[in-house]
């Protein structure tokens, strides 16, 4: 039977999120990212415990490719970077959004398009195309609001480090295929297993959950 996720591979690991059985591939690369793994579930103790060389390599290129991206950032720029990357997770967790590479591209493009006309002195909303990219867009700014209150920065100040850091990732969303190819959400699943990953090497006794939306927060690895 070939694995309800991939379609490809034969199906010989059952997993217990999803009440069947998948490819060993998809169980690797998808845990916790794609699939919502129990706690208990065998697989995760033992990856956890003892990642094989495969996922070693992987969260060693994930990692590397969102540090390319970081590279040469102020360090304000790039807490803010980390920090937009968590609620990019969140966002994503939506189980209502389907977000894909093109959606956060064009949303941080039009974002950073807006902050830069807004430091020119002109005040000019730039709409994306999607729905999905416009959402994205109106949450992260109410996301980097809260951020610059919490942290105290002055709007304009965020604004201008955001430009920054949304064209970064913009240019990260829009080719990150040219070397690594896992469909049309690419960046986002690197994306999403980085912080992810960060998140469970984060003490958080008596926390708040670790990816969430709506709250600054800043899970760097």
């Amino acid at each position: 039977m070939a694995c309800p996720l991939c379609r490809q591979r034969a199906a010989r690991r059952r997993c217990p999120a999803l009440g069947r059985d998948i490819c060993a591939v998809c169980c690797g690369t998808k845990r916790l990212v794609a699939i919502t793994c129990p706690p208990d579930c065998g697989y995760l103790k033992s990856a956890q415990t003892h990642p094989p060389a495969a996922v070693r390599r992987q969260q060693e290129r994930d990692l590397g490719f969102l540090m390319a991206i970081d590279e040469g950032l102020a360090p304000a720029q790039s807490e803010l970077y980390w920090a937009v990357l968590t609620f990019v997770v969140g966002f994503r967790s939506d189980p209502l959004v389907k977000v894909l590479d093109e959606d956060l591209a064009d949303g941080a493009a039009s974002l950073a398009a807006t902050y830069e006309t807004a430091a020119r002195g002109v005040i000019y909303e730039h709409r994306p195309q999607s729905l999905i990219a416009q959402r994205f867009v109106t949450d992260l700014q109410g996301f980097l609001a809260a951020l610059a209150a919490e942290s105290q920065t002055p709007a304009r100040h965020l604004e201008r480090d955001a430009a920054v850091v949304l064209r970064r990732l913009e240019a990260g969303a829009r080719n990150v295929r040219k070397t690594v190819d896992e469909g049309p959400a690419t960046a986002l699943d690197i994306i999403s297993r980085v912080v992810t990953n960060a998140a469970r090497q984060t003490p958080a006794a008596g926390s708040a959950p670790a990816v969430e939306p709506r709250r600054p927060m800043i899970i760097k690895p």
